[in-house]
């Protein structure tokens, strides 16, 4: 039976505020797949529905995935993402329609992985970090100085000296668990920043650039930095007033050389 309205929704569709300026970038797909589910589409059908050709693969129930069968082989076999009717499968879809190359390189990653290594009862530092970016990362493209700092872990300097900086930066979200949890916004959340450059060619996606940088060898030293998202200005209100970033539980100090 199809939702009357939008109120009738699941209450996660209804908890999406696709103005923030995380989902900047996803909203208007995300609106339109959105407003599906809310007329009683399920999560898979939704984003097929809006799916381009030539996308590297389908969304199907979950109940297509055989029981003990690796989510991320199946994914690698069959070309096709098991999906429940949930937000986190919901902003994974999403994630998918916008980096279907990034998507599609770390899955072939995890799958290898899987293929030589098998399934234990640890990942591994190749899939521990795939898994990492793909669940809570995000790409950074910003000036070295602010990267240098956001290394460091020197938040006064990043947020508040250097803020004028973060003018000439960008930040996309790519962990469709991160979105998930963003749909309840809280100080502590913090993302796994890999770092975007400007050298990227002009004629040159920045999902293709992201598809080709992410090798086995430089993911598994997991190159990221942790950022604590709510303290980028302009994605909170709160850090405008400067006492937002004295919290120690969430911008914790510098770590000793």
């Amino acid at each position: 039976m199809a939702f009357r309205n939008i109120l009738d929704a699941p209450a996660w569709v209804q908890g999406i505020a696709w103005e923030a300026p995380w989902l900047a970038d996803y909203a208007p797909l995300g609106r339109r797949i959105a407003q599906a589910i809310a007329e009683g589409r399920r999560v898979e059908e939704a984003l097929m529905a809006q799916a381009p050709a030539l996308l590297p693969v389908r969304f199907v129930a979950q109940a297509r995935l055989p029981a003990g069968t690796a989510y991320e082989a199946f994914i690698a076999a069959r070309h096709e993402v098991p999906t429940r009717s949930n937000p986190h499968d919901f902003f994974n879809g999403l994630v998918w329609l916008h980096w279907p190359l990034a998507k599609a390189r770390l899955n072939a990653l995890q799958a290898q992985a899987i293929a030589r290594d098998g399934v234990g009862a640890t990942r591994g530092p190749l899939r521990d970090a795939a898994t990492v970016f793909d669940e809570n990362g995000a790409l950074l493209l910003a000036p070295e100085p602010l990267w240098q700092v956001l290394r460091a872990r020197d938040w006064q300097r990043l947020f508040v000296a250097l803020r004028p900086l973060w003018r000439e930066a960008r930040l996309w979200l790519f962990g469709h668990a991160l979105m998930e949890k963003l749909i309840s916004p809280r100080k502590q959340l913090v993302a796994h920043v890999y770092q975007a450059h400007s050298a990227i060619k002009k004629e040159e996606s920045l999902d293709t650039w992201l598809a080709r940088d992410l090798t086995a060898d430089h993911l598994a030293g997991k190159p990221f930095a942790p950022l604590p998202v709510l303290g980028v200005p302009g994605w909170c209100g709160e850090n405008a007033n400067f006492r937002f970033y004295d919290d120690s539980t969430v911008f914790r100090p510098p770590r000793s050389p």
